[in-house]
């Protein structure tokens, strides 16, 4: 089971955001897209997830995405954006709900099951708009999980699409949600996250899809796409790889399993 996206550009008004570009991830795998701010990582991935026309042809699990109905859409692919605004008072539980209502099921069983795995276990009564930016983006995926819980059921694999899922998290509930991830696709899931760190992208991702203005400048694993040469061409600043700073300290988690 795979993404694939041929020849695909997106452009918003008359400006190109992302060019003639082609990949694939296969389920199974955690991919992982970077870049540099404006690179297009984000443009990439609602055009991935159908969220953006786009040209050329991307297809999940060997369907055409615009072949879809967005409740089929939607039983298939879960999607974390970078941030959710709720206007509305609801509770941890009812967000969580949110997800299993859009594959149509009432599952809310799940909810307890699916707060638990994002280290939120006695959440489901509070309101969401009173907890703090890194508890409402780890609800946010509980609620992304409900949405696709099975990795795989009768029709195949179901996918992860996680836009900078850890950017609001400490250290120990970013090694929370790589490893969730990285258990997804284990079980046999697709993951795709756009990241910025490429320390955690390096310890969890099986794939990495390198983009710079728009484009794909390298895709491969993380040691073919994460060279000197590689990174300090795309992020425009001279970087080294697997070399500790000769001043002041590093601090990196250890472990990744």
């Amino acid at each position: 089971m795979t993404l694939a996206a041929q020849d695909v550009s997106v452009s918003i008004g008359r400006k190109p955001i992302v060019q003639d570009v082609s990949l694939t991830a296969e389920a199974g795998e955690f991919t992982a897209i970077v870049g540099p701010n404006g690179s297009g990582k984000t443009t990439l991935m609602r055009a991935l997830t159908g969220e953006l026309a786009h040209r050329g042809r991307i297809t999940l699990n060997d369907q055409d995405i615009t072949a879809l109905a967005p409740e089929a859409l939607a039983r298939r692919r879960g999607v974390l954006p970078q941030a959710a605004a709720l206007s509305f008072p609801f509770t941890v539980a009812e967000v969580v709900r949110i997800g299993l209502e859009a594959r149509g099921e009432r599952a809310d069983a799940l909810i307890p099951a699916a707060l638990a795995a994002v280290d939120l276990p006695d959440f489901s009564g509070r309101l969401y708009q009173q907890l703090s930016g890194g508890e409402q983006q780890r609800v946010q995926l509980a609620r992304v999980l409900a949405q696709v819980w099975n990795p795989v059921d009768e029709q195949g694999a179901r996918w992860l699409f996680l836009d900078e899922p850890v950017s609001s998290l400490d250290i120990a509930h970013q090694l929370t949600v790589m490893r969730l991830a990285a258990d997804y696709a284990r079980r046999g899931g697709g993951v795709i996250a756009v990241m910025h760190d490429l320390n955690l992208t390096a310890l969890f991702a099986q794939k990495v899809i390198l983009l710079g203005r728009g484009e794909v400048l390298s895709q491969g694993t993380p040691a073919e796409v994460m060279t000197d040469a590689t990174l300090s061409n795309a992020y425009g600043c001279d970087l080294r790889v697997n070399k500790v700073p000769t001043e002041g300290i590093w601090i990196l988690p250890q472990v990744a399993a």
